[in-house]
């Protein structure tokens, strides 16, 4: 019996993969490129008020977007713990751990708010906010950090519900998000004439309602298993904990990010007009390929909770198939794109003509970063912070010295993106002998 169904089970075994990746991978798609709506429905209402608050909202985003990445640990440690105990079969387990994750937040937000309240105007200063700029930076600052608290909270618990399979209810909860933004934004900047100010208070409105929705929703699955919904200072406590080498990796990522940007910034305006441009777009295919990682993280936590370590290596060998197939297909489309994408961002053809060779080699490295971004989906997934907390602040070591050499050597902005891709390759190596070496293959409802 075994030999009549040896031909027919790998082939199975891959559709059952890829009914489970595109089942997670699309509806996260579509919550993560709906979240910088916000910042784009916020600036082009804003916008219309004048330049200086439009240059205010500018720098008070910069803010509050550092922030909020800064705490994704949030959504990826939750993710990882729930999909765990979802594996082996302890739902109310599972919703438990997710309400350490979401006291954690709350915890972490009141952080937040105690800081940036009094430090508001020295932090607008410090991202170099000009003097017309800086009194609307501040009121946005001050009023758009009541809604950091919901925002973390929206993180945890979008891990939650992708730890237990639900990416599609983070995509409504996003939709809904967006729409609500929309029109609170234009009814208070407008119509209740309150300016920037009302720009804020209608973010964070719509910040508490998405916040709102998924505790009913968090709230309703634990009173159903039976799980405790009061703090608990030793899981709470455990959460941090997961957090903190996932904290090291994405501050570790942020300074390389920082480091690139700020070497073009060097190079001259035309070079960091089009690095502006180039790193959008790297943002927006990051987000394509993040919806694979998040796929990859719900799944490995399932398998490897479950202690079926056969079925994590599977998952993880075709998740890696379509984060090479993904970054190719995208590679394609920025080649095929290129003629069109650059004039909607400038009509300056330096800036065009700088551009484009970068623009290449951001095409080219497409298929690294699909295995970079699957790669690291699948050992959150098993909860290897660690591992991925040093691998980064390596890639960091190697890439720092490389990119603060390009000015010295003469390199432009297309050497930037060269040491951009570098850094991915050294990511992708350092994820692949992991990978290789199987040590993150932990079974269990905890690692």
């Amino acid at each position: 019996m075994a030999m009549t169904q040896a031909p027919v089970t790998p082939k199975a075994a891959r559709r059952q993969h890829d009914r489970e990746i595109v089942a997670l991978a699309v509806p996260a798609f579509g919550a993560l490129v709906a979240e910088p709506l916000f910042v784009i429905v916020d600036s082009a209402i804003v916008g219309h008020l004048g330049t200086a608050q439009l240059a205010g909202l500018g720098v008070a985003s910069a803010l509050l977007l550092t922030a909020v990445s800064i705490f994704v640990f949030l959504a990826y440690a939750t993710t990882a713990a729930v999909a765990r105990r979802v594996g082996a079969g302890d739902l109310q387990a599972a919703i438990r751990q997710g309400m350490d994750g979401i006291w954690l937040a709350l915890l972490l937000g009141a952080g937040v708010i105690a800081v940036v309240l009094p430090m508001a105007p020295f932090l607008v200063e410090l991202f170099g906010a000009s003097d017309t700029a800086a009194p609307y930076a501040t009121t946005y600052l001050r009023i758009s950090a009541l809604g950091i608290p919901a925002m973390l909270v929206v993180l945890a618990a979008t891990g939650v519900l992708r730890g237990l399979q639900d990416t599609k209810t983070p995509l409504y909860v996003a939709i809904a998000g967006f729409i609500a933004n929309a029109a609170l934004n234009a009814g208070l900047v407008y119509g209740a004439d309150l300016g920037i100010a009302g720009s804020a208070w209608g973010t964070v409105i719509a910040q508490w309602g998405m916040a709102a929705a998924y505790l009913v929703v968090v709230v309703r699955g634990a009173r159903e298993h039976g799980a405790s919904l009061r703090p608990d200072a030793a899981g709470i406590r455990a959460s941090a904990q997961a957090g903190v080498p996932l904290l090291v990796r994405t501050l570790s990522l942020r300074a390389i990010l920082l480091i690139a940007t700020a070497v073009t910034a060097r190079l001259g305006d035309a070079d960091i007009a089009a690095h502006q441009i180039i790193l959008s777009l790297w943002n927006l295919l990051a987000f394509a390929l993040d919806a694979i990682a998040i796929a990859g993280q719900a799944i490995i936590g399932r398998y490897l909770g479950a202690g079926d370590a056969q079925g994590a290596r599977a998952a993880c060998r075709r998740m890696v198939e379509w984060g090479i197939a993904a970054g190719v297909l995208l590679g394609l489309l920025v080649v095929i794109a290129r003629p069109v994408f650059l004039p909607l961002f400038t009509s300056d053809t330096t800036v065009q003509d700088t551009a484009l060779p970068a623009l290449l080699v951001v095409a080219l490295s497409q298929p690294i970063c699909g295995v970079v971004f699957v790669l690291d989906g699948v050992l959150m997934g098993a909860g290897d912070g660690p591992y991925l907390a040093w691998a980064m602040v390596l890639t960091l070591a190697v890439f720092t010295p490389v990119a603060l050499l390009i000015p010295a050597v003469g390199g432009g902005l297309t050497a930037v993106w060269a040491a951009m891709t570098l850094m991915m390759t050294v990511r992708m190596l350092t994820l692949w002998v992991r990978t290789r070496s199987g040590r993150w293959i932990v079974t269990g409802a905890t690692r």
